[in-house]
């Protein structure tokens, strides 16, 4: 049998998965120093049940988790597995091969296996048992186990000699036999309690039961009687009750008759109801959809007002455009009329002007003829005449021009005049189109102020509203979280509470005292120590340790009180408690002056709160007692005053009288003044936290009515948004109209402005043409006088000639001048005429664009009454549909007006019906009273059977018999409850109490003696299993001394060596010591050697264990490093001799021992944290080697 391999995994420095086969030759383990080496002899430790994380070189026992490094993360479970070979069957099972694995998790839980097969760290003990192999075997020597050998307390060493013995086993048999024999013994106590109490219980008992059979016999012959008696008297109230019967039931017809007829009416009555309600309902609903369809009216009809109005704007602009039209109309007539008046005069004039040529030729042929008589005298005076009357034509002609211009003047003013009244009008029109406009775009500017207004109103809403959102959902945050931390808080009060009415941590006699006192079945009970005291948080720790076990100590009245309790505990089997009566307990006080001293926190009996009439307790258990900063300070006080009373420091460390010391953990009692103190700290923080629970709740629903407030607000906000939106674009509309009209204002002065300047600048020619011609026809008309006396004197004396000539002269001279005149006015008639035709075209040109102006508001005019009738027949149809819901809301009014009358009519025939029912009731009850009085008395006879005798009626008829007389039996009657009487009260339940105690007494009585039995067993078997441990520990011990003394000598080359028994007559409990003498040296014990020696020492104790009780394997780590060369190497050799029985495997660093080695396993830390293996058999290397040579 040996170990064959090991499987790590997880386990410390090994993450991955690593497997090491061992043969049954010596395996050394070598690897430099933190390599993890150490970490193998402690999985093969670790998988064999040790459970001292100390002991595994590790604070807890998650540290044999790989923790991970730098590259690796942590892993979740440890994992190591053993296989050993069991070919020799030294483990009782069959499979030749044992593999037992032990995992473990950070969670804590722990996992063993045996072959796989999931077991309990017990079976995996036993497993190992009396085999040298086990946690507390010797198969695994390392540092820790040499120091136990060598420990100076020789009681350290017993375990290693009790498995070498081989009684490992046998002891753990003896302590489960002890332990039997121990409950044995307690539950003999406990019977023989019983079976005293029930022993004061059975003769009383007895008699009481005699006495209450007695008192069966009476009762049942009176319970005869009286049954008896109360059936005749039901028999008869029950034929009475038959005939009352009958006319209540026929009462009861009629009246359920007319009750149905009501319940009809009623039910009718509710279907009113019903139709009524739904009635309101439906109308409800159709007075929505009606609202709905007037409001989609309304929003059509708005939109058909925005239409209309531009409608109107379009027909205004219509009309204004044909009213422009029609006086472009009336002036181009009467631009036509004068453009005819025009042409007409220069016809005229050119059929005058070619008359008067006509006749100025004959005059002119005339006056040739006339000047050809009048010789030369009269060719002077007929040229000074002729000059004469060329000028006078000139002056003619100018005055001819003159009167034209003076014409052209003069309409000219009639135009100007007209075209400065048609553009005062126009001005007129333009400044009430521009107030308009501006009133329009002040309208508009407000209106989108407005609509700006109300847009940053809403966006102040919406933030608000979010605000408010944010702001409700911390408060709806806030109140679930001091929600979920009061319920937290409660339902700890609620365990503390538990705690404290459970008595939790109290003991079981402490817990069933202050039960009985609660029941009222003890009385003086005042409580537990540590319900009788408050204490600071501070202090809480230095009193739980002051009081200790004293905490649990129940305080009564009086001697008596606790005596009571002391009987009901024993009565009860219910443990021990420690009672301190107020009328005996005297406190006790500090006489040492402390208060000055360093560290002094204050005497305990004075840093806790309690009732006065508790003084005398609480001095006694803490007067005496001081209380310190810590432990330094303690030991000083203690050292200055001779530890003449005790010291407790703040962290719970103990100074006792007398000087010694306790420390490092609190009694088992602590906690309860601890919860005490949290309890109450819990209620005062609940009652704050309640508080802003409140507080919260208020902020929560102020915060859900600010929203709802801020929803109504945004909705107002968004109607006024869409009020003001359609306001704006009304008068953005309006505002194009305005601009359209504008234009065509300041297009119509422009063109009036021009035509005027036209004017301006004709009459100021005209103007000064006029001044010029008038100048002219002074001139010539001057020029003509002066020729034309030249003339008179010329012919003064050629009389008649002169008067023809003169005659024809002026005849010539007024046609020339009709001529000039005419010929003027016809170019200022064809002048103005052109200008009237330019004019003319001007217009005819405004003209048309006016017309495409017109044709196109026409044209958007007709698209928008298009629009408008479309509106118009979608209001039609939603006037229909209004219509017909408010016909179906007119019929539903009708409809419920007609339920109303038919309902009023159905009450009133309830009503009828009613005062029927009424009636009928009155006469019901009085039938029913009769009945009800019989029905009493027969009540009273039944309830006198079933509270006398727990009867029906059915079960007393049958137990009933015939009577001869009533008054015979009346008197019978009589003198049974004079007997029972007589007897008092007797105990019913005595009879079976008594058959119960006695049973019970039997039964224990003889259950006490198979448990004496059971013990005489038991102590029988202890016997036989020590004598057998003594017997093979002093075969064995002796044994192992003699293997000792022979493997001392072979080591250490000479000398001597001893293992001795402290107590030859307590050999299974005493110390062994260990003497030896090295060579040179005198007999000594091995606390007197040096650290070599000692080491070496146990080595060889070890190897002489080994030679008597060979383990199948044998871990050995570094114990030989305290050895030198020559040692190592006597060692090494010892190993090899005995490598034959026991599979070595080393861990080392030395040399000596890795030469005597056949396999090498090297440790090494290639990376930081993680160890891996290196295999080297040193027999093949030394085979090749030969093979080579």
């Amino acid at each position: 049998m040996y170990l064959k391999a090991l499987e790590i995994q997880g386990f410390k420095s090994f993450p991955d998965k690593t497997v090491l086969n061992f043969g049954e030759d010596i395996t050394a383990i070598v690897g430099p120093n933190g390599s993890g080496k150490s970490n193998i002899s402690d999985a093969i430790r670790w998988v064999m049940g040790e459970q001292s994380s100390r002991t595994l070189r590790g604070s807890k026992m998650e540290d044999v988790i790989f923790g991970g490094t730098e590259k690796r993360s942590q892993v979740g479970f440890a994992q190591v597995t053993l296989v050993i070979d069991n070919t020799s069957h030294i483990f009782p099972m069959e499979e030749s091969e044992v593999a037992v694995t032990r995992r473990y998790y950070r969670s804590g839980e722990s996992e063993y296996y045996i072959n796989r097969q999931a077991v309990r760290l017990r079976d995996v003990n036993e497993l190992f048992m009396d085999t040298g192999m086990g946690h507390e075997g010797y198969s695994i020597i390392g540092q820790g186990r040499i120091d136990e050998l060598l420990s100076a307390k020789s009681g350290d060493r017993r375990g290693v000699f009790e498995e070498a013995a081989g009684i490992s086993k046998y002891r753990h048999r003896k302590e489960d036999s002890e332990r039997k024999l121990q409950r044995t013994e307690e539950n003999l106590l406990r019977i023989n309690d019983k079976i005293a109490e029930l022993e004061l219980q059975v003769e009383p008992l007895r008699a009481q039961a005699e006495t209450a059979k007695r008192y069966l016999i009476l009762r049942d012959e009176l319970r005869s009687l009286e049954v008896s008696l109360w059936i005749h008297q039901l028999s008869e109230l029950h034929a009475g009750a038959l005939r009352l019967q009958s006319d209540f039931e026929a009462a009861q017809r009629e009246l359920a008759a007319a009750n149905e007829a009501l319940e009809a009416l009623y039910r009718y009555t509710e279907q009113f109801g019903e139709k009524l309600a739904a009635a309101d309902e439906e109308a409800e609903q159709l007075r929505g959809s009606v609202s709905a369809l007037d409001g989609q009216i309304g929003e059509r009809e708005s939109e058909i007002a925005v239409m209309e109005n531009g409608i109107a704007h379009h027909e205004a602009d219509m009309a204004r455009i044909e009213n422009e039209l029609n006086e472009q109309s009336a002036r181009t007539e009467n631009l036509q009329e004068q453009m005819d008046v025009k042409r007409a005069r220069i016809e005229e004039i050119d059929a005058s002007c070619a008359a008067l040529a006509r006749e100025l030729e004959d005059l002119l042929r005339q006056a040739e003829k006339v000047s050809g008589r009048a010789g030369s005298i009269a060719d002077e005076a007929e040229a000074l005449r002729a000059k004469e009357a060329l000028s006078v034509a000139r002056a003619a002609d100018v005055r001819t021009e003159l009167s034209a211009r003076r014409t052209d003047l003069q309409n000219i003013e009639e135009r100007r005049a007209a075209l400065l009244e048609e553009q005062a009008a126009v001005s007129a029109r333009r400044e009430e189109t521009e107030r308009g406009a501006r009133e329009s775009r002040a309208a508009l500017e407000q209106a989108r102020e407005e609509r700006e207004s109300v847009a940053n109103v809403i966006n102040g809403h919406h933030m608000r509203m979010e605000s408010r959102k944010q702001k409700a959902k911390t408060a709806a945050d806030q109140a679930l979280k001091l929600t979920m931390e009061r319920n937290a808080m409660e339902s700890r009060i609620r365990l503390l509470d538990e705690m404290e009415k459970e008595y939790e941590g109290f003991s079981k006699a402490v817990r069933t005292v202050m039960q009985a006192a609660e029941q009222h079945t003890l009385r003086g009970v005042c409580g537990p120590v540590a319900s009788l005291i408050h204490v600071e948080d501070r202090f809480t720790v230095a009193i739980e340790v002051a009081l200790g076990a004293g905490m649990q100590n129940i305080v009564v009245r009086q001697e008596e009180d606790a005596k009571a309790a002391i009987s009901y505990l024993k009565q009860r089997d219910a443990g021990r408690a420690t009672f301190l009566p107020l009328s005996a307990m005297r406190g006790e006080e500090l006489r040492e002056r402390v208060q000055g001293e360093s560290g002094f926190v204050g005497i305990a009996s004075t840093l806790v709160q309690y009732d006065a009439q508790y003084d005398g307790i609480f001095k006694n258990l803490l007067g005496r007692t001081v209380v310190v900063e810590d432990l330094d300070c303690g030991i000083a006080m203690a050292r200055k005053f001779g530890a003449r009373f005790r010291i407790v420091t703040l962290d719970g460390q103990v100074m006792n009288r007398g000087g010694s010391m306790t420390g490092g953990s609190v009694s088992r009692s602590a906690g309860i003044l601890s919860r005490a103190n949290e309890l109450e700290r819990l209620r005062a923080q609940l009652g704050g936290l309640k508080e802003r629970l409140l507080e919260a709740a208020r902020v929560q629903e102020a915060c859900e009515r600010e929203l709802t407030a801020s929803q109504y607000e945004l909705e107002v906000a968004e109607s006024q948004k869409r009020q003001a939106e359609d306001a704006v674009l009304k008068l953005e509309t309006e505002q194009g109209h305005y601009r359209v009209l504008l234009e065509s204002i300041a297009a119509n002065l422009e063109n009036l402005a021009g035509e005027l300047t036209a004017l301006d600048g004709r009459r100021e020619e005209n103007q000064a043409a006029c001044a010029q011609a008038e100048k002219d026809i002074a001139a010539l008309e001057a020029e003509a006088a002066q020729l034309r006396e030249s003339a008179r004197e010329r012919l003064s004396g050629q009389s008649d000639l002169q008067a023809q000539a003169g005659a024809l002269t002026e005849q010539v001279s007024a046609r020339k001048e009709e001529t000039a005149r005419l010929t003027a006015e016809r170019d200022t008639t064809v002048h103005a005429l052109e200008e009237l035709e330019q004019l003319r075209a001007g217009m005819m040109s405004d003209r048309s664009e006016r017309e495409a102006r017109r044709q196109q508001c026409a044209r958007e005019a007709e698209g928008l009454r298009g629009q408008i009738a479309e509106k118009e027949r979608e209001i039609g149809e939603l006037k229909t549909q209004g219509a017909a819901l408010r016909a179906r809301l007119e019929d539903l009014s009708r409809k419920k007006l007609e339920l109303e009358a038919e309902r009023t009519a159905k009450n009133r025939e309830s009503r009828e019906k009613n005062d029927a029912v009424l009636q009928l009731e009155r006469e019901t009850a009085r039938l029913e009273q009769k009945r009800a009085t019989s029905a009493m008395e027969e009540k009273q006879i039944l309830d006198r059977l079933w509270d006398n005798y727990e009867l029906s009626y059915e079960d007393a008829r049958a137990q009933s018999m015939e009577l001869e007389s009533l008054p015979k039996t009346n008197r019978r009657i009589g003198e049974l409850r004079r007997e029972i009487g007589g007897l008092g009260t007797p105990n019913i339940g005595a009879i079976e109490e008594f058959d119960r105690i006695n049973t019970r007494y039997e039964y224990l009585t003889g259950q006490r003696n198979d448990v004496e039995k059971a013990k005489e067993e038991l102590q029988g078997v202890i016997d036989g299993i020590t004598g057998e441990m003594e017997r093979i520990f002093r075969e064995q011990f002796a044994v192992i001394n003699e293997s000792f003394k022979q493997t001392f000598l072979e080591l250490f080359g000479g000398g001597k060596a001893t293992l001795e028994l402290e107590d030859e007559e307590d050999i299974l409990n005493c110390g062994v010591e260990i003497k030896v003498q090295p060579p040179g040296k005198t007999l000594k014990t091995i606390s007197l050697l040096s650290g070599g020696e000692k080491a070496f020492v146990a080595i060889a104790l070890y190897f002489a264990i080994l030679q008597v009780h060979p383990t199948p394997f044998c871990v050995m780590d570094e114990i030989e490093a305290a050895l030198d060369e020559s040692n190592v190497v006597r060692y090494a050799k010892y190993m090899r001799r005995i490598a034959g029985k026991t599979q070595f495997i080393v861990i080392t660093h030395r040399r000596g021992t890795m030469e005597e080695a056949d396999v090498l396993y090297g440790v090494t830390m290639q990376e930081r944290g993680v160890s891996r293996v290196l295999t080297i058999n040193l027999n093949d290397m030394a085979k090749e080697l030969k093979i080579e040579d």
